[in-house]
């Protein structure tokens, strides 16, 4: 058939428009095309339809593909409840009325969107690493406090700087006397922050503030006691060995100094997230939107993320431009007469292809994922694992006992077991699930592909259904600003969805210490058998050149 034989009428919408909604179904009526055509994916049209979000898979946990759920999931409902909120309509009620509309009529429905986890993918991948961090660090502070997302950014900061610290302090005057009363003062802080936390929590209404008053009362009761004053040291010293030490007061440095970087980020945070809902205010009581087309607001809209990332514009705008375009000439070649309802961002770029058809870029360019000319990823991760196998291999080569390799590989094994599994107990996580999460955890270092967060959730799923969904019960939950701190936090935990990212990511994070910590303390314990840290290099060459004698003796 030749493209007379069918037509297609583009009709562009504000999802946030109840006069969109008039005029879909109006345009329907009167046109009584062959199909209406929809700017709705599989999933986006089953969410619509109030259908229940799949339940991810441990399958899926481990492919990665529940990042990009997740991710897409969290953006839509956002999007979605802050447009609702700010227009008292449904965002997309006019793609259900033309749903609604072709059922009633019995015309036959077409969904002509790219998958959306695709097109997050594709987003994703497009973006820069700053501009990544602006898209999570939006999403966040849009429902929760934005001083709460510096305090924990601080404490993220803390958990790789404080190893770090433990490594290196030495060269930027961390003493050991230093780490000793740190160490006092942690202990003694945490043991006065019980208490005190028990009685402030008590006696006063505000949560924030009890945990507050606790928390600072605690700090200096704890500094008092342990750096000031050295009323801890001899206890310290006397039942906790160089590495408990090392690791609690470089840890507490560590997390003492993310804290201060986290209050400034909190500040900064607050000042922005302030002047940013006074120019809300202001747009609102300037603009009113029923007295905009319907183009003015999305394309105003569409302009700004543009700005923002070009790249991401990309995916998300004209690449769907295409794709769509794709499927509403196929339907057009077959012979039908088509409306098409999308948004009106995305309506001159649909007509401009439908018009000249030849300038679509081919389909399967429009999905999957660009293979890189060179995977760095990979590659690093690969050189990982080998510098780890040549590590023991040249050390056996050398002549250094195999007792002692298989020790040095147990206590590998163990410390990051230990940590790994015990962060996902604390997390939550059942025995079967922390226990899988430390046994593997010691690969982490061996190849960062692999991570033992990411089994530790595998088998947690066995055991409870997740899906995307709880997002909309996390959303309402930080929403919430009459219960308690602590029952809320409560409350988060029994979402299944908030429980498995935390034990997926404590897991990682209880590994990627451990890495850190075995390598300052336990592997100069080690070599200390074999003449210390200074004949490790000695004893790598001496194994090269053994191997590199054993090789030209199997080729000669």
């Amino acid at each position: 058939m030749s493209e007379s034989d069918g037509s297609v009428r583009v009709v562009g919408t504000a999802h946030v428009s109840a006069e969109s909604v008039r005029e879909v179904e109006e345009t329907i009526e009167e046109e009584r095309p062959d199909v209406v055509a929809v700017e709705l994916d599989e999933g986006r049209y089953s969410q619509m339809r109030g259908e229940e979000p799949e339940d991810l898979t441990a399958g899926d946990l481990l492919e990665g593909n529940t990042v990009f759920q997740f991710l897409a999931y969290w953006m839509l409902s956002y999007v979605q409840a802050r447009m609702g909120d700010r227009f008292d309509i449904q965002p997309g009620a006019e793609m259900l009325a033309a749903v609604e509309t072709a059922e009633d009529l019995g015309i036959e429905l077409a969904l002509v969107d790219r998958d959306i986890q695709e097109t997050i993918r594709r987003f994703w991948a497009r973006m820069s690493l700053f501009e990544k961090l602006r898209v999570v660090g939006s999403l966040a502070f849009g429902i929760t406090d934005p001083r709460i997302g510096g305090v924990v950014f601080g404490l993220l900061v803390g958990i790789v700087l404080g190893p770090i610290l433990g490594i290196f302090g030495g060269a930027v005057g961390v003493t050991q006397p230093l780490l000793v009363g740190l160490t006092g003062s942690t202990l003694v802080g945490l043991v006065s922050a019980y208490v005190l936390s028990e009685v402030t929590l008590r006696v006063l209404d505000d949560d924030v503030l009890a945990l507050g008053v606790a928390g600072a009362s605690a700090i200096v009761v704890g500094e008092l006691a342990g750096v000031d004053r050295g009323l801890t040291d001899a206890l310290v010293t006397q039942y906790l060995g160089d590495f408990v030490i090392t690791a609690v007061g470089s840890m507490t440095l560590g997390l003492a100094g993310a804290l201060l970087v986290g209050a400034v980020v909190a500040a900064a945070m607050g000042l922005v997230v302030d002047e940013g809902e006074s120019a809300d205010e202001e747009m609102e009581e300037l603009l009113d939107p029923d007295e905009l087309t319907d183009t003015d607001v999305v394309t105003a809209m569409m302009e700004e993320f543009r700005e923002f990332s070009p790249g991401g514009a990309e995916a998300l705008i004209d690449e769907r431009d295409a794709y769509i375009a794709h499927n509403l000439v196929e339907l057009r070649e077959q012979g039908k007469d088509v409306v098409a309802i999308v948004g009106a961002g995305h309506q001159q770029g649909i007509e401009e292809y439908l018009a000249h058809p030849e300038r679509l870029p081919p389909k399967s360019s429009l999905t999957g994922q660009k293979e890189r000319l060179l995977p760095w990823g990979k590659i690093v991760a690969v050189g990982i694992t080998a510098a780890f196998v040549a590590f023991f291999v040249l050390l056996a080569m050398a002549g250094v006992e195999d007792r002692f390799l298989l020790e040095l590989f147990g206590a590998w094994f163990v410390v990051n077991g230990l940590f790994a599994a015990g962060l996902a107990r604390i997390a939550g996580a059942r025995w079967p699930s922390a226990l899988v999460g430390g046994s593997v955890a010691w690969l982490t270092s061996v190849n960062p592909l692999l991570a033992p967060g990411w089994f530790a959730g595998y088998v947690e799923l066995r055991y409870t259904t997740v899906n995307v969904g709880d997002i909309d019960t996390l959303n309402a939950l930080l929403d919430d600003q009459e219960t308690p701190l602590v029952e809320l936090v409560g409350q988060m935990f029994e979402v299944p969805l908030f429980k498995l990212i935390m034990i997926v990511a404590l897991t990682n994070v209880g590994s990627f210490v451990a890495s850190f910590l075995f390598a300052l303390y336990v592997l100069p314990a080690f070599f200390g058998d074999i003449g210390g840290v200074a004949a490790v290099p000695d004893l790598l060459i001496e194994g090269a050149r053994n191997s590199a004698r054993t090789v030209w003796g199997w080729v000669a």
